[in-house]
C-alpha cells in the first residue's frame, strides 16, 4: 500500500511502473482479506464460538471496528492526497460480524457469488445514488449521513457492499486448518490459477467486436481496442467504473474498478500471498520464525503504522516525495521492528484492543 501511494504511476518511458503493476489494486485486496482472516482467528478460527461467547466477542469486534472508522473520519481530514481506507474497513468489519458464525465451505461459497453478484447490483443501484463528492471519508460529511453512507457503500473508493467479498474470502480462509501444507499449497494453486484466469478470460471477452472500442470511447478516444483500453485504465478506476456506463464495463480487469473480473484476480492475488508467506513460515526453522516476527513486525501494528503513514504524506511530518518509497518503507519497518523486539504493541493498537476487551467483558457478565 505505501508503494501504490508513494511511487509514481508511470516510469520514465511513459508506461506503467513496476509498483503500479504489481500492487495496484492488489495491496488494499489483500489488506481487507486479511481483515477477514483476522476476523475468523478472534472468533474460534476453524470452529466459530457460539452463544454468550460470540455475543462477547462481537461487541469486542464492533467497539473495534466503530473506532478504526473513526480513525478513518480524522484521517480523511487531512490534505494527504490519499483515499483512506479505514473508514471502509471499519464498516466491513461490522457487517462481517453478520457472517462469523459460519464454517469455512460456506464462507468461500459465498465469497465467489457475492464477487459475481455484487457488482452487478453496484451498477444497477449506482446511478440512483448521489455522485461521490470527497476522496476520503471525513468528520464533515457526518452532516450528510445519505451522502456519507452512499460513498461507503456503492460509491466510494472502497466501496463495501462489493468489497464485503474479500472479507468473506478472508473469513473463509480463517475458518481452514492454516497449518497443514496442503491446505497451503491449495491456496496458492487455486489462487494463482484463478488470478491468471480472470486477467485472461477480461482479455478474451474485450476482444470481442466494438466492446473495448465502446468503452475507450466512453472514457474520450484516446486509444482504440483493447490496447489502447487498458492504457487509459491500467493506473486504476478509483473504486468503479463509470456509473450509468456500459454494461460491458463488468467485463474490464482494471485496480479498483470492483467488476466481477477485477475481484476474482485480486482475490487470487491475495491466495497466492497467503499461502506463499505460511510455506515460506512453516519452512523456518524456530530461530529463524522470530527473526522474521521482528523483521516484519509492522503487520502486527498496522491500524499504528497505516494512520502515521498517512502522516507522513501531509506537510505535517514529512512533506509528500514520491522519491522517498524506500525512507518510508523503511521508517514502517523499523518502527515495526524495534516495538515487536521489545515485545509492545502499536499504541492505536493498544488503544483499541483495551476499548475492545472491555465491551466483550460487559456482555460475558452474568
Amino acid at each position: 500500500m505505501v508503494a501504490t501511494h508513494v511511487v509514481a504511476t508511470t516510469g520514465p518511458d511513459g508506461g506503467l511502473s513496476f509498483a503500479h503493476w504489481l500492487a495496484g489494486g492488489r495491496a488494499s485486496a489483500l489488506f481487507t482479506v486479511l481483515a477477514g482472516v483476522s476476523l475468523a482467528l478472534m472468533t474460534g478460527r476453524r470452529v466459530p464460538v457460539r452463544g454468550r461467547e460470540r455475543g462477547a466477542r462481537s461487541a469486542g469486534l464492533a467497539v473495534r471496528a466503530l473506532i478504526v472508522a473513526s480513525f478513518g473520519l480524522l484521517l480523511g481530514e487531512l490534505d494527504s492526497g490519499l483515499a483512506v481506507i479505514l473508514t471502509y474497513y471499519g464498516l466491513l468489519f461490522l457487517l462481517g460480524l453478520v457472517f462469523v458464525g459460519l464454517r469455512a465451505p460456506t464462507l468461500l461459497a459465498l465469497a465467489v457469488v457475492w464477487a459475481v453478484l455484487a457488482p452487478v447490483a453496484s451498477q444497477v443501484v449506482r446511478p440512483l445514488l448521489p455522485e461521490r463528492g470527497f476522496a476520503s471519508p471525513a468528520v464533515g460529511q457526518l452532516a450528510d449521513p445519505v451522502q456519507l453512507l452512499s460513498e461507503l457503500t456503492f460509491t466510494g473508493y472502497y466501496p463495501v457492499v462489493p468489497w464485503l467479498a474479500y472479507l468473506l474470502l478472508g473469513l473463509g480462509i480463517g475458518r481452514l486448518d492454516l497449518g497443514r501444507r496442503s491446505v497451503q499449497l491449495g491456496l496458492v494453486g487455486f489462487g494463482l490459477g484463478v488470478a491468471v484466469a480472470a486477467t485472461v478470460g477480461s482479455r478474451l471477452l474485450l476482444e470481442r467486436p466494438g466492446v473495448a472500442q465502446r468503452l475507450s470511447e466512453e472514457l474520450g478516444p484516446r486509444g482504440a481496442g483493447a490496447a489502447g483500453l487498458r492504457r487509459q485504465i491500467e493506473g486504476g478506476m478509483f473504486g468503479n467504473t463509470p456509473s450509468g456506463g456500459s454494461w460491458d464495463w463488468l467485463l474490464v480487469v482494471a485496480p479498483h474498478s470492483t467488476t466481477p473480473f477485477d475481484l476474482a484476480q485480486t482475490m487470487g492475488s491475495a491466495l497466492v500471498v497467503v499461502g506463499s508467506c505460511l510455506l515460506v513460515v512453516a519452512a523456518l526453522p524456530p530461530f529463524a520464525e522470530r527473526v522474521v516476527a521482528i523483521v516484519f513486525g509492522a503487520g502486527t501494528m498496522t491500524l499504528t503504522l497505516y494512520s502515521l503513514h498517512v502522516l507522513l504524506r501531509t506537510d505535517l511530518l514529512w512533506p509528500p516525495d514520491e522519491g522517498a518509497y524506500a525512507q518510508h518503507a523503511l521508517v514502517l519497518l523499523a518502527i515495526g521492528a524495534v516495538l515487536v523486539a521489545l515485545e509492545r504493541r502499536g499504541p492505536l493498537e493498544r488503544l483499541v484492543g483495551a476499548a475492545s476487551a472491555r465491551a466483550s467483558a460487559l456482555v460475558r457478565r452474568p
